[in-house]
């Protein structure tokens, strides 16, 4: 299963796991999320990328539309897994907005903990079970940079994301003997619309500027991102399990 799917990281796991053969449930919102105001994915790119995954392999595909931040999704995921038990989950849903600590306004900052973290727990509390039941798993989510070091004006982003790691290692804890694991990723600059937003906030000419921030001076696309997540999800991975793994080009080396 790979939440935020539509596009960005989680269509670029999708269309890697579906190479290496895997089922696969795609899950996106698929709908604005106020106060963002960028761009979010239609429905239509969602059905894109499930296409791009039957062409690319996959052994079969689902689709569903809901709102990871929204506890109903539990219900919802139960139903379009049909007692199906997910070998992997990967939490790629995110939503970013900018503004000094002091002034992030209500609804904001209530939209990043709703979408970014409880978005991660509604996930786990609707797989993780089934999972510990078969005895093996893989549980990923996708933090951020913005988790492991100081950035202007993204404190409640922050907040949610560093939320997520102190949440998935405790959660690989409570996992422990299980067969099932639990790691968190954090991309760092990464090509797509959630950079370009965080651009804006800066008042930058375009996301291409942050390059300079990172050791290798160049963006991550998607796709690199989505190699190591999908590692995390296959056997080499097998001994790993609380571990917070920074994929950024050297941003916070």
């Amino acid at each position: 299963m790979v939440t935020g799917a539509a596009r960005g990281m989680g269509a670029a796991v999708a269309r890697r796991l579906a190479g290496d053969g895997w089922s696969l449930l795609l899950v996106d919102a698929c709908a604005p999320q106020p106060p963002v105001r960028y761009p979010m994915p239609s429905p239509e790119d969602l059905s894109a990328v499930t296409a791009d995954c039957r062409a690319a392999g996959a052994a079969w595909v689902g689709e569903l539309v809901a709102d990871v931040g929204d506890g109903a999704v539990r219900d919802k995921v139960a139903h379009a897994l049909g007692g199906r038990v997910p070998s992997a989950v990967v939490t790629a849903a995110g939503v970013i907005h900018g503004a000094p600590a002091w002034g992030v306004p209500d609804d904001a900052f209530e939209l990043l903990i709703r979408v970014n973290l409880s978005g991660v727990r509604h996930l786990a509390d609707a797989c993780v079970p089934a999972m510990i039941e078969a005895g093996t798993g893989r549980f990923i989510a996708v933090s951020s940079a913005a988790a492991l070091r100081a950035m202007p004006q993204l404190a409640a982003y922050s907040a949610a994301k560093g939320a997520v790691v102190g949440y998935v290692r405790a959660l690989a804890a409570d996992l422990a003997g299980t067969g099932v694991t639990a790691n968190v990723v954090c991309p760092g600059s990464t090509r797509g619309a959630m950079l370009e937003a965080s651009a804006a906030v800066y008042g930058l000419p375009g996301q291409e500027t942050f390059a300079a921030q990172a050791l290798l001076r160049r963006l991550l696309s998607p796709d690199e991102v989505a190699a190591a997540i999908t590692w995390l999800c296959g056997p080499d991975a097998a001994a790993i399990t609380g571990a917070v793994i920074p994929v950024d080009a050297g941003l916070t080396a």
